[in-house]
């Protein structure tokens, strides 16, 4: 898999980055909405076209590149995390974001639950960028290890 190895880390880059943009522009759109409906709605489409498309792509290419370099999916902390995180974001999306757009553009909800849920999703993703540059920790020991 060593000829694949730098397109899909360029992939994943790509849909990482997109994806903080993306989370980053809904996080200023939820700020800036005050009530109008129609902000929602391109929160909404913002989020299918956008959102969920790179957040698969960069979940894709991150287990893909696990399995292809010596950094593995679960043998190093800041690889686990990032995968923990790009999940967190998935479902903040799904379980937080989708929802309370949903109830906004129906005239309920609060918009301040948009926010913060945005706000999360944002911090996510700059955590998972500082996690892909620093590398923190160490091995994740297996559990035949700990004994």
């Amino acid at each position: 898999m060593k000829p694949y190895r730098k397109p899909l880390l360029l992939v994943h880059v790509i849909a990482s980055v997109g994806l903080l943009g993306a989370t980053s522009s809904s996080l200023l759109l939820a700020v800036a909405a005050g009530g109008d409906r129609d902000v929602y709605e391109l929160i909404s489409l913002q989020s299918a076209v956008f959102g969920i498309p790179l957040s698969f792509i960069a979940l894709g290419t991150g287990l893909a590149l696990g399995a292809a370099t010596k950094w593995g999916t679960l043998r190093y902390w800041w690889t686990a995390l990032k995968l923990g995180l790009l999940v967190g974001v998935i479902l903040n999306g799904a379980l937080m974001i989708g929802p309370t757009t949903a109830r906004l553009m129906d005239g309920e909800g609060s918009s301040g639950t948009l926010i913060a849920a945005a706000a999360g999703s944002v911090t996510m993703m700059a955590l998972s960028v500082a996690l892909s540059v620093y590398k923190p920790a160490g091995r994740i020991r297996p559990l035949t290890a700990r004994r």
